[in-house]
């Protein structure tokens, strides 16, 4: 194995210092002794085949270097001082930037993913090369994933296709990002994936003939000017074909550029000279042409691209760049790599991993994982709108962003002293949606009060919902540190707990240590201006609580009905599953509106004439009442008692025949009863089924959601809370 890797090693870069490299392979070979992978072959063959493709991308020896090394700190015995000591500190960092958290246990494999995520990126923030490791390590991992169950294939193609693909696409490396989205698509659909191989097959000698004919019509015309130039055929990507299909609603007779041309020439001036002979030989679609050269993208990405009528009147897509342009579209950042060939421009560099460093800005304040995530994916994904200053400069934004966004982007001040704006000389409302173009001019008043909160609602990118964000935390502290103390107080004593019971400086130290607050009046803070919700706080208290009273006991207050139902201690057990703190005997009803179920977190409402009403903790009519609080009473439910509860979720799918028939199947088959069933069709084509459920627990019902996700088509699951 090692004579083959060494070969191809030379044949992408004669020059690298191959007695480092054979060093590191025969130390990861021997780390790695005795491990396999679930094809049944050796494991180091993965990291033998990540640095080859480093090695093709032309990335320097220390990259090669932590490619065969990447696994080693996460899987053997072997440290970061011990790869240190034998490769260098540069090669260890770039080998622990790739490797996971695996020393820290999370509480949600969401938060884990987050905070993975989180540490690659800050990593690559100071060294590239880490997330071209992270993205070659999952490529190959998704071109050897027929190994993998179903359930495991489609969690790997969807993680790649929501983070890794725009990923790629940010850093400019097309030749990953295509591939990335081929291979996803064969996993999470592969009904259709096949389908589509199959369609383009049967049509490729029909659309050969045709790009044929338009290279060679063209090749005429441009024989009579100096060009050098190159012109072939571009397949589109299967994907790309199935966006189409998907989202445009077409069937696959009805898409016309399956095959782009591409023509490559020397320098600026001849990219548009071509594009001068193309419209006057071909009739140009109007609204079809981008020029990406005066505009570039935020990838680097530089082209012309135009769609014109051509023979036989069919429309084709014709893409004009430099030998240079396409060389950074097929490897994006890797194509500028500082350290290749001695060079080392850092302050070039720095301006392309601008985008990166603002991010891990707007993001620093993300505590919650969830938060971080969807935050995360916005800024990833790169549908782009481009608009202009009043003096002509080009802003690139999110697909759907508002002048607010607009305003921010150009500077936090802008934002937040923002009271209107003007799209094309014309007065617009602030969640005006900007289109390519357009150009923006910002009202501001240095007597504006500051950001509005509903700005949240409608601004899209993350950096102006960050900025908004932080004017509140920083100049409302004071209101918004007393408001989250209050808010925590007043939970507290919904809940049954005293000030003094609950709210213990230690146990605050604690949540606010994990958290990642510096001290508990930023945790306040948070929480008063939304940062953080009360049952990220709440819960992790009332654990400390359990554990040094070992019960749970209510506070008694005359002035709270809680307390005053509490002064009975019988706690007895109900005949519906339910424990109600401190009443015998009582009526005990399940709200409709949130459908508990056992391993819900619960609370009940004492209603009037008619008992006690259990509700989710998280449910809707109870976190809105502000004026509930005092009729809010423990409950908790009855471990011993076997009864069942109805439970309603929803399923979103790509509407099929038999699709009903094979959800019915699988509950069956998982020994549960259904007791409603509503299912209707939309104009999109998809199908939105409502089922109401028999289960006894919450893990029951995890099982089966799991179950319909896993099925061929469906988009969505999910609980249903009215």
């Amino acid at each position: 194995m090692l004579e083959n890797f060494i070969e191809k090693i030379k044949q992408y870069n004669p020059h690298y210092d191959l007695s480092r490299i054979i060093k590191a392979f025969n130390f990861g070979d021997s780390a790695h002794e005795g491990q396999y992978r679930k094809s049944g072959e050796k494991f180091f063959v993965h990291p033998v085949n990540v640095a080859l493709i480093l090695a093709e991308l032309e990335l320097d020896e220390s990259t090669i270097i932590a490619g065969l090394l990447h696994d080693v700190i996460e899987d053997t015995k072997y440290s970061f001082d011990d790869i240190t000591r034998e490769f260098g500190e540069e090669v260890a960092i770039l080998v622990d930037g790739v490797t996971k958290l695996k020393k820290f246990t999370y509480e949600t494999k969401e938060e884990r993913q987050a905070e993975n995520l989180r540490k690659m990126f800050l990593a690559m923030a100071k060294d590239i090369r880490v997330i071209l490791i992270k993205l070659v390590d999952r490529l190959h991992n998704m071109r050897t994933l027929e190994y993998m169950t179903e359930a495991k294939k489609k969690e790997k193609a969807m993680e790649t296709l929501e983070i890794y693909v725009p990923i790629a696409n940010r850093l400019g490396i097309s030749k990953i990002k295509w591939e990335f989205e081929d291979l996803c698509l064969r996993y999470i659909d592969p009904e259709g994936y096949y389908d589509l191989v199959e369609k383009v097959a049967k049509k490729r000698k029909e659309r050969e003939d045709y790009i044929n004919l338009v290279t060679s019509q063209l090749e005429k015309d441009l024989k009579d000017h100096e060009f050098e130039y190159e012109i072939y055929g571009r397949p589109k990507h299967f994907y790309s074909i199935y966006k189409k299909m998907v989202y445009q609603h077409k069937t696959f007779e009805e898409i016309f550029d399956l095959t782009a041309i591409r023509v490559l020439v020397d320098n600026l001036k001849d990219c548009y000279a071509i594009l001068g002979i193309v419209h006057t030989k071909w009739k140009p679609i109007p609204g079809r042409f981008k020029d990406y050269i005066a505009m570039p993208k935020s990838n680097m990405y530089q082209s012309l691209h135009t769609t014109v009528i051509g023979p036989m009147g069919e429309p084709f897509e014709i893409q004009i760049r430099t030998w240079e342009m396409h060389r950074v579209a097929e490897y994006g950042i890797a194509a500028h790599w500082k350290y290749k060939e001695g060079k080392d421009d850092e302050e070039e560099m720095d301006k392309k991993l601008a985008w990166l460093r603002q991010l891990l800005e707007w993001q620093r304040e993300l505590k919650d994982p969830k938060e971080f995530m969807e935050s995360l994916k916005i800024d990833l994904y790169t549908n782009e709108v481009f608009v202009f200053t009043p003096k002509g400069d080009v802003i690139d934004l999110p697909a759907g962003s508002t002048p607010v966004d607009f305003a921010y982007k150009i500077h936090s001040a802008v934002g937040n002293k923002c009271i209107g704006a003007k799209v094309d000389g014309r007065i617009v409302p602030l969640d005006h949606k900007l289109k390519t173009g357009n150009i923006i001019d910002i009202l501001t008043s240095n007597n504006s009060n500051g950001p509005s909160r509903d700005w949240l609602k409608f601004v899209k990118s993350s950096q102006a919902k960050n900025k908004i964000r932080q004017w509140f935390k920083k100049e409302r502290r004071e209101e918004n540190t007393q408001r989250g103390k209050e808010m925590l107080e007043k939970e507290a004593k919904r809940q049954g707990y005293s000030y003094k019971e609950l709210l213990k400086t230690e146990w605050l130290t604690a949540v606010m240590k994990k958290l990642r607050f510096n001290n508990i009046e930023d945790l306040y803070a948070a929480i008063g201006y939304g940062g953080i919700a009360l049952n990220q706080v709440i819960p992790k208290l009332k654990e400390f609580y359990k554990e040094e009273h070992k019960e749970n006991k209510p506070v008694e207050d005359p002035d709270n009905i809680q307390a005053a139902v509490s002064k009975r201690k019988s706690n007895k057990k109900t005949h519906q599953g339910v424990t109600v703190k401190g009443i015998d005997n009582i009526l005990v009803r399940f709200a409709k509106c949130c459908s508990p179920v056992p391993g819900d977190e619960i609370v009940g409402y004492i209603t009037r004439g008619r008992g006690v009403t259990v509700h989710r903790e998280d449910c809707p009519n109870i976190q809105n009442d502000q004026n509930s609080y005092d009729r809010l009473i423990d409950v908790e439910w009855d471990a011993g008692k076997k009864i069942s509860y109805s439970a309603e979720i929803q399923i979103v799918s790509r509407d099929r025949k038999g699709i009903l028939a094979e959800m019915t199947t699988m509950i069956s088959e998982s020994k549960l009863q259904i007791s409603a069933i509503n299912a209707r069709t939309t104009k999109e084509k998809l199908v939105i089924i409502n089922l109401t459920i028999e289960i006894s627990d919450t893990q029951q019902l995890s099982k089966l959601m799991n179950k319909f996700r896993s099925m061929k088509d469906v988009i969505e699951v999910k609980r249903v809370i009215s």
